[in-house]
């Protein structure tokens, strides 16, 4: 079953393993691992770390042909809204990375499949994998497919929090601000839930690692249902 799951996992992105214990380690986080009590299981936190490295270059790389005149300091912040942990969560959830991950029963308990920092980090794992499998140039063109296409649309998750602001203001509906739910999981690992509102009435949820990941989820909800 698990097996068939990565073959279903290569084809939606279109890419085959030639060693699939890398890709079977991209997706494998280290509760899961630590269940393992025979053979354990390597985790997916080195190969995260190759793949941000490989992430970054590639995202520079393209940043710096796109944008011929923009100066140095606005492509690292454009990069850094690109390739932070809720736009690589969503890049991911486009096409259902969640539904791979290998998890430990409790932190599946708590929701991991849905934390941002989870789903994120798996990205930054399989491009990894994908880079030892068969070099920079299939990593780049994974990144390229599933990172840097669509970059309107995805713009609109990026700077959500900005775009609602200016689009509340247009429209003089109100005061928007962000209010703080709920905290879930442990303090090494807590999730925030928090609500976007204009005055009292809510107009978006979202979550995440942080409370500004939160904010904007629940702005990026607020910009499709209501300002759509």
């Amino acid at each position: 079953m698990v097996q068939k799951s990565f073959e279903e996992l290569e084809n939606k992105i279109g890419y085959q393993f030639k060693n699939k214990a890398l890709l079977k380690q991209a997706l494998t986080h280290s509760s899961f691992a630590n269940e393992q009590k025979i053979n354990k299981y390597d985790d997916y936190e080195r190969l995260e770390f190759l793949g941000d490295a490989v992430l970054e270059l590639v995202s520079s790389e393209f940043l710096y042909k796109e944008n011929s005149r923009m100066p140095e300091g606005q492509l690292t912040k454009l990069r850094a809204s690109m390739v932070c942990e809720p736009a690589l969560a969503f890049c991911a959830r486009e096409f259902g990375l969640e539904e791979y991950i290998l998890l430990g029963k409790g932190e599946e308990m708590t929701g991991g499949r849905k934390k941002d920092s989870i789903v994120s980090d798996v990205m930054e794992a399989v491009i990894g994998a994908i880079y030892l499998d068969s070099g920079m140039e299939a990593a780049a063109a994974h990144i390229h497919k599933f990172i840097l296409s669509d970059l309107e649309h995805k713009q609109l998750f990026y700077d959500a929090k900005t775009i609602l602001q200016e689009r509340v203001q247009q429209q003089g509906k109100g005061t928007l601000h962000y209010e703080l739910i709920r905290e879930e999981g442990p303090d090494h690992d807590k999730v925030f839930v928090v609500e976007a509102r204009i005055d009292e009435k809510k107009i978006g949820t979202g979550s995440g690692r942080t409370k500004k990941s939160a904010e904007q989820q629940a702005a990026y909800e607020a910009l499709l249902s209501v300002f759509a």
